[in-house]
């Protein structure tokens, strides 16, 4: 597959970033018309379709928190996770699983971020979390009785509640090192200065809340990128060669 940049020139991918979103778009594409016909089918042999003025007030519903939260987390996370977005989406667990371990693995494999090695390495650490996944709640729902009286132990239920403040403090001590490959952006944070500043005021004066997270990427996102050019373009985000930042 060849594109053309602004020159008119083609421009021909790796072989492999070539192969995994091609192969990408064929199974996320099954899995999508599978994930649709379970529910048309099983209504057709059952007779029970839901009535449509029920159903579409739900589902408007739930399209306004879906459709933001998904066009958020495409523009946000593809970047990271190259051509392992397809699998990453059907499997979901972005936030809470897959990201964490496409970062780590990334910074182990010491490879950078939209680089063909750094898409490999996504793709082998989302398909090996997706696997871990499935084993655990299989082996989760066997052993779901046995495991009750444990589960609703009190010290069990408490540390519980800190998995997921673990899981984001990770993600978030990785923003303020340098990463694993040979550049980084030196000042990166400050491009995301404003946005944060500007949610934490409208959470603070009440105007924002968690319901509103996915309506407050779509704008902080774009808000992002515009911050980043903008310092870029006056020489305060730049990109930086590691080895010559450790001289000076």
């Amino acid at each position: 597959m060849a594109k053309k940049n602004k020159n008119n020139e083609n421009v021909k991918l790796d072989p492999f970033v070539e192969w995994a979103h091609r192969f990408g778009r064929i199974t996320l594409s099954v899995f999508i018309v599978y994930m649709l016909l379970v529910p048309i089918i099983t209504c057709l042999v059952y007779k029970c379709f839901p009535d449509v003025s029920t159903m579409v007030p739900g589902l408007i519903t739930i399209l306004i928190i879906m459709v933001p939260t998904g066009i958020a987390e495409v523009g946000g996370y593809t970047p990271i996770l190259g051509s392992s977005s397809y699998l990453t989406f059907a499997t979901g667990n972005l936030m809470n699983l897959k990201m964490p371990c496409v970062i780590n693995a990334q910074k182990l494999a010491k490879v950078e971020q939209g680089t063909p090695e750094g898409d490999a390495i996504a793709l082998i650490a989302t398909a090996v979390s997706s696997i871990v996944t499935i084993i655990i709640m299989a082996v989760g729902l066997l052993l779901i009785v046995p495991l009750q009286p444990l589960m609703n132990n009190e010290y069990v239920a408490t540390a519980a509640n800190y998995i997921m403040p673990a899981l984001f403090g990770c993600m978030a001590l990785s923003l303020f090192g340098k990463g694993s490959g040979k550049t980084y952006v030196k000042n990166r944070l400050l491009s995301v200065a404003l946005p944060a500043l500007l949610v934490s005021v409208l959470t603070i004066v009440g105007i924002a809340n968690a319901g509103m997270a996915s309506w407050l990427m779509l704008v902080m996102i774009p808000l992002s990128i515009l911050c980043a050019r903008i310092l870029w373009k006056k020489g305060i985000v730049k990109v930086v060669p590691v080895e010559e930042d450790k001289k000076a």
